[in-house]
């Protein structure tokens, strides 16, 4: 083993000597249903189970050699996207040619080959800190992606798809419920969030942050983080705004509950803030991490209560003092993605634990 400090949060990541050449070497809503108004299922192909879970197609590829399976949950071209029923992300075209995608090709029967899979089954580790649980004084991740290794794919004719890894021969994702390889279905967790007053249901997938990773339990792809650009949640990027708090009320049960310290030290979702979903132009399933360091007077005040709305954190709270970035530095992009597209969406507040 090995000991690695992080840079943004400064937690101590345990790094498995198994990985070998890896780049470190280098509260569900059932389909039509409400909790409000204006339910929207993004994902036709989904079927939302109502307890937390969903269920995707599962697609069969290889990577040197091995069997893999892969989702498919947004593309940038609509034409695929409506024939696969998944998210159309055309901000996705932006992250071709880049670092951030795998060049895949296709074998003779049709299926896609990886340049690159997953270790996984390494074991997460999540340890929290002291004071205030964030940041964690261990973070390791469950899966770590070989060198190269993303969840955007390129195809030969220049699609882009946001196609995430979820087993190969060194198992599975640490969010799959069930894998059925002989009906090609996945069920897979899903994680709770809001989108500009609505609630939101998506999947975690990958991180290009290793501590992010592991309190989110997701595969570690530090090649997402060639992703252009940060800061910029334009047409012109791939990415789109994120909101996390580092210290927000923290306690299961606590409807005020939300944030970085919460998800370490009560295991449940962060309730992170998702600025546009899918029928907006801007969404992309590739996060821009704005983290956001409530005040001392506001937390003294009881002001850090939970929020629903990026537009509210960047227009007011930032702007009022009331949060900044870590360590007192101007409130914007934290240098990091996590991929998680957008399943479905509430126009009503959810009481989400």
């Amino acid at each position: 083993m090995k000991y690695i400090p992080t840079g943004l949060f400064a937690a101590t990541v345990v790094v498995s000597s198994a990985l070998g050449g890896g780049p470190l070497a280098t509260h569900a809503l059932a389909n039509g249903g409400t909790s409000g108004s204006g339910f929207e299922l993004f994902i036709a192909s989904a079927v939302e189970n109502g307890n937390g879970t969903v269920t995707l197609p599962l697609h069969r590829g290889t990577s040197n050699g091995q069997t893999v399976y892969y989702i498919i949950t947004d593309t940038s071209n609509g034409n695929v996207s409506s024939a696969l029923g998944v998210n159309t992300a055309q901000k996705l075209a932006n992250a071709a040619n880049t670092a951030a995608v795998q060049k895949v090709s296709f074998n003779a029967d049709g299926s896609v080959n990886f340049p690159a899979t997953v270790h996984f089954g390494l074991g997460r580790k999540l340890v929290p800190g002291t004071p205030g649980a964030f940041p964690p004084s261990v973070a390791q991740p469950g899966a770590v992606g070989e060198a190269g290794y993303s969840p955007l794919i390129q195809l030969p004719d220049g699609t882009v798809e946001n196609a995430p890894q979820v087993a190969n021969a060194s198992g599975q994702a640490d969010k799959v419920i069930s894998l059925d390889t002989a009906h090609m279905k996945v069920t897979y967790k899903e994680t709770n969030g809001f989108q500009e007053n609505g609630s939101v249901h998506y999947l975690s997938t990958e991180s290009s942050s290793m501590v992010a990773a592991a309190i989110e339990d997701l595969t570690y792809a530090p090649a997402l983080d060639n992703a252009p650009t940060v800061g910029d949640d334009s047409t012109a990027s791939a990415r789109a705004t994120l909101v996390t708090f580092a210290n927000g009320q923290t306690g299961a049960g606590n409807p005020n509950r939300q944030g970085l310290s919460s998800a370490v030290a009560d295991n449940l979702d962060a309730l992170n803030l998702l600025r546009w979903n899918p029928s907006q132009g801007r969404y992309a399933p590739l996060w821009d991490v704005n983290v956001g360091v409530w005040s001392d007077a506001a937390v003294a005040n009881g002001q850090n209560t939970r929020q629903t709305a990026v537009s509210t954190a960047q227009e007011d709270l930032a702007q009022a003092g009331l949060i900044t970035g870590p360590g007192g530095a101007r409130f914007g992009a934290s240098g990091f993605i996590v991929d998680c597209p957008i399943i479905s969406r509430s126009g009503s507040i959810v009481a989400f634990p």
